[in-house]
């Protein structure tokens, strides 16, 4: 009767085992990821960004009805290079979602990073699964509004930046580019990451203040302020400028300032040891990489238990 009982038991699980593979199986791949240096609208206005409280980000979560928790989830299935012909014009912050609608309010006090016209950038693009995919960068053309709706006549055809399949290292993508010489003001960083091995697309907006008083050759610029990252450790320049130290704030912070009235600064660096990952979305957006490895484990118990039950039987 015992031997009887705990076959049942252990049929019972690996059945279940099996349900469990089925469904993970038949779900898609999910690729989380969006901009956290130069920070974006999503990512500055949740609860890891630290600028939750800004007043374009109360705007923003008011008009979604909800918070920014899934920021790394701003996603759109299908779409194959059509981005033009899919996102309509002034949904290009949200991608046309409206989890996210909150986004393409247009104001000119989004929390922004400083950047150097025709410096160098480096953007740090956290993410939790490694994908294959190309990112493309835009800047929004000289004489942009930022009071009104990003539109894509608002973009040039062709992005400044076009990098395929770089490396996940630390949690994040770190993609290097040249800036254009001829911005100023307050503009939009549009970035594009289309995967390859998922059928997403991810959509974002991040925005940036120039300044030609900035202007410095060989400028080295992405970080955009004197932050701490989420992690703790301090941004740093990687070609130090006297006239722009770099320094350590005393609390993590999303942005280097908000509004685009705010003063650039020339040469301040950036480093790819250190950035947040999406720890925020492990039971709102889908499951992160830890969950799915424990649940492997939990199969891998199941089954063997399987196993067991039919040694059992033999017997």
């Amino acid at each position: 009767m015992t031997r009887m009982t705990a076959h049942l038991r252990v049929t019972g699980a690996a059945v279940a085992a099996s349900a469990l593979l089925s469904l993970w199986a038949a779900g898609p791949a999910l690729a989380h990821g969006a901009p956290t240096d130069p920070v974006s609208r999503v990512y500055a206005c949740s609860p890891s960004g630290g600028s939750a409280g800004a007043a374009a980000c109360r705007a923003a979560i008011a008009a979604n009805g909800t918070s920014f928790v899934a920021w790394d989830n701003l996603r759109v299935a299908g779409v194959g290079g059509r981005d033009r012909q899919v996102i309509p014009d002034g949904k290009l912050c949200s991608g046309g979602l409206s989890a996210y609608k909150g986004l393409d309010l247009a104001r000119t006090d989004w929390p922004s990073t400083r950047l150097a016209p025709g410096g160098r950038l480096t953007m740090t693009y956290a993410s939790t699964i490694a994908h294959t995919g190309t990112f493309k960068l835009y800047l929004t053309k000289p004489g942009y509004d930022p009071a009104k709706p990003l539109k894509w006549s608002d973009l040039p055809t062709r992005p400044f930046a076009e990098v395929k399949d770089p490396a996940l290292t630390n949690g994040a993508y770190h993609i290097g580019a040249k800036l254009p010489s001829d911005r100023t003001g307050h503009q939009v960083l549009y970035t594009i990451w289309q995967n390859t091995s998922t059928p997403d697309t991810y959509y974002s907006c991040s925005d940036v203040v120039f300044s030609a008083a900035a202007k410095a050759p060989g400028a080295t610029t992405g970080a955009g302020s004197a932050k701490k990252r989420a992690s703790g450790s301090p941004s740093t320049s990687a070609e130090p400028s006297p006239s722009a130290p770099s320094k350590s704030a005393a609390a993590p912070s999303a942005s280097a300032t908000t509004g685009a009235s705010a003063t650039p600064q020339a040469a301040e660096g950036t480093t790819a040891d250190s950035t947040p990952v999406a720890s925020d979305t492990a039971t709102g957006s889908g499951p992160s990489a830890p969950l799915l490895a424990g649940g492997a484990a939990a199969v891998l118990v199941l089954t063997g238990g399987a196993a067991l039950a039919l040694r059992l039987r033999r017997r």
